[in-house]
């Protein structure tokens, strides 16, 4: 059973990346800086770098900080896995960018809830990840409106041209950052479980850790899910929230881009599409409250606080099924 559940859990990291290929291109593609094709590569080569010589204190968070290890169970990761699955496919259907890793956090509190109670759940890493589902956004969005108002007051003098060319060349820089970020936090998510899989079957020794493999298998594919794009929200997150230039693109991304990483280094499992879609309203908002467009940012912000209890309830109802079938 344990290759069976380690092949669905890089299906969950390869939609993964297939969902969340938005965070890292849809800004570099909105602002015409690169054309789709040439976004995704370079987003998905960014993904996969990540893997090498970067911490992996994310991946031991999701593996021995959500639930307990006392009560992982093959049954209770598989389910987890199922009700991220099921959530990210739904909103990816309608275009909303959320968190797949909240989907995947959601669904392993919700298989362990029925599992083994509340004391199968390790609340302080849970209320950690909880506190991110606000701090994340905000912060991004907070940086967005402040080096956007950096640059206005840098370039105020230069003409639109030329602040065009200069950032045109920044926002290559600026989205691989973001894509390498993603690489390092949303892979991780997944690492975590194939390692806690693994610890709880006895592969790893009585230590906890992250086998090489693991992290390259991760790294690929999710860059793998990137490459093959999730263009309905794309569309949400580099159009419909609020018009951007490459000067907006290149703060939204290097906001972003801080927050993931810093996150990562904490061993934070953060969400890439809740800072990024702050730093998109935060940018906008430097011009005018206005220009976000707030309806569709309400849509996507009500699909956040939905995720984990949603992906939540799919695996909850996956683990009874699965347990029922299996008597």
């Amino acid at each position: 059973m344990v290759p069976l559940i380690i092949v669905v859990a890089l299906a969950f990291d390869f939609l993964n990346g297939f969902h969340d290929a938005a965070n890292s291109i849809a800004t570099v593609v909105s602002t015409r800086v690169l054309s789709p094709r040439h976004a995704v590569v370079w987003a998905a080569f960014f993904n996969f770098i990540a893997a090498f010589g970067l911490s992996l204190s994310v991946a031991g968070t999701v593996g021995k900080g959500i639930v307990a290890p006392g009560a992982i169970t093959n049954l209770v990761i598989l389910a987890g896995l199922d009700g991220g699955i099921v959530w990210n496919l739904v909103t990816w259907y309608y275009g909303l960018p959320v968190s797949s890793s909240h989907a995947l956090i959601g669904g392993l509190i919700g298989a362990a809830l029925v599992a083994g109670g509340a004391r199968a759940l390790v609340w302080a890493g849970i209320n950690k990840t909880l506190l991110f589902i606000v701090l994340s956004p905000l912060t991004g969005l907070l940086l967005g409106f402040a080096l956007m108002v950096a640059m206005y007051w840098i370039y105020r003098r230069a003409t639109p041209p030329r602040v065009d060319r200069v950032f045109r060349r920044l926002q290559l820089v600026s989205s691989a950052l973001v894509s390498l970020g993603h690489g390092t936090n949303d892979a991780q998510k997944t690492m975590g479980v194939i390692a806690a899989l693994l610890f709880a079957n006895g592969y790893l020794g009585t230590t906890f850790y992250v086998p090489v493999w693991v992290v390259l298998a991760a790294n690929a594919t999710i860059a793998a899910g990137t490459l093959a794009g999730g263009w309905r929200i794309v569309k949400t997150m580099g159009m419909r929230i609020t018009k951007l230039e490459p000067v907006g693109g290149f703060c939204a991304e290097t906001a972003a881009a801080i927050s993931i990483l810093g996150a990562t280094f904490g061993g934070i499992p953060v969400s890439t599409t809740h800072t990024i879609s702050g730093a998109i309203m935060g940018v906008g908002a430097t011009r005018r409250l206005s220009a976000v467009r707030w309806g569709v940012a309400t849509r996507i912000v009500w699909a956040w606080v939905v995720t984990i209890p949603a992906a939540g309830a799919v695996a909850a109802i996956t683990y009874t099924g699965l347990k029922l079938a299996l008597r």
